[in-house]
């Protein structure tokens, strides 16, 4: 398929992203400036306060992770806490329906995978635009890949 993109492609939620690691960074700018400019609190009160903006920044930074790669031999997912290998074969279909917060993945194991690198959240039309993209790449190497893998 000449339409498909060339390999290897990122699937993130870039305004998500963007959104989650801007709004970090104002917390912890804010929080540390409020804490620098009281001066009735002592160093130490001073440090838990850049401590407690510093740790909302890692959560939102925690939450900005996801991401699906695909390249020639599969796909790596990774959600918030998780990473995950898949080679091509393994993927048995690709859904983002109506409603669901981001792409799941049906795998050859009869499990199902959350990607949470495809979600519709800011940028609908990106995400299912990204998942048939995605459901075109699996369904052209799953079909091209066992007669490569065998040898």
């Amino acid at each position: 398929m000449s339409d498909l993109p060339s390999l290897p492609v990122t699937f993130r939620p870039s305004r998500t992203r963007a959104v989650l690691l801007t709004a970090g960074l104002a917390i912890f700018v804010v929080i540390t400036t409020v804490a620098m400019l009281l001066e009735q609190l002592s160093a130490g009160e001073r440090l838990s306060f850049v401590l407690t903006g510093a740790l909302l920044f890692a959560v939102l930074l925690l939450l900005s992770r996801p991401k699906v790669v695909a390249d020639e031999s599969g796909v790596t997912v990774v959600n918030i806490t998780s990473r995950r290998r898949l080679e091509w074969p393994e993927i048995v279909q690709v859904n983002l329906r109506p409603g669901d917060p981001w792409v799941f993945l049906n795998l050859s194991d009869g499990t199902s995978l959350p990607a949470l690198g495809i979600q519709p959240g800011i940028a609908k039309e990106r995400a299912i635009t990204d998942a048939r993209t995605l459901r075109a790449l699996a369904e052209a190497r799953s079909a091209r890949d066992p007669e490569q893998h065998r040898d």
